[in-house]
């Protein structure tokens, strides 16, 4: 799908991305801020990046859930408003990775909170990254209709 089809079937109201590590290596969420800077521009898709849980569509989470990390992520799931999608940016986020035998990890964000999206990578790239969002927006669609207020955010 090119920008033109993707634009005509975005929202009136554009999705808003929250971004949660739980405990990566800090190469996701490097390459997700690559996703923020001019080469790749999400924002020209509609997608913002807030900073506060009761503002966001998206949550993006990477790295692995640990023992301490767990409250802090449902927090955060439990303050964004309905509907809401969750996408797991690249392996730890979505198994534990490299660090799912340690004492103190309990493997990927499904352990805690519904996972919509997988975006696969060791790092993700931001192409993967960007495509995973956009699947993100298709589902947060469909969520709103199911919620009857379909009318309110698609054109």
């Amino acid at each position: 799908m090119g920008l033109k089809e993707f634009i005509e079937k975005s929202f009136k109201k554009s999705p808003w991305v929250l971004h949660y590590n739980a405990s990566s290596c800090n190469g996701c969420d490097i390459e997700i801020l690559a996703c923020m800077t001019p080469i790749y521009d999400m924002e020209r898709f509609g997608m913002m990046n807030v900073g506060n849980p009761k503002h966001a569509d998206i949550l993006v989470v990477t790295g692995s859930v640990n023992t301490r990390n767990k409250d802090v992520l449902k927090n955060i799931y439990d303050q964004m408003p309905e509907p809401k999608v969750v996408v797991a940016v690249g392996v730890c986020a979505a198994t534990g990775g490299v660090f799912r035998d340690t004492y103190n990890v309990l493997g990927g964000v499904d352990k805690v909170i519904p996972v919509d999206v997988y975006v696969p990578g060791c790092p993700a790239k931001p192409e993967a990254i960007i495509d995973g969002l956009y699947k993100a927006t298709e589902i947060l669609k469909e969520k709103y209709k199911k919620m009857g207020k379909a009318e309110e955010v698609l054109k």
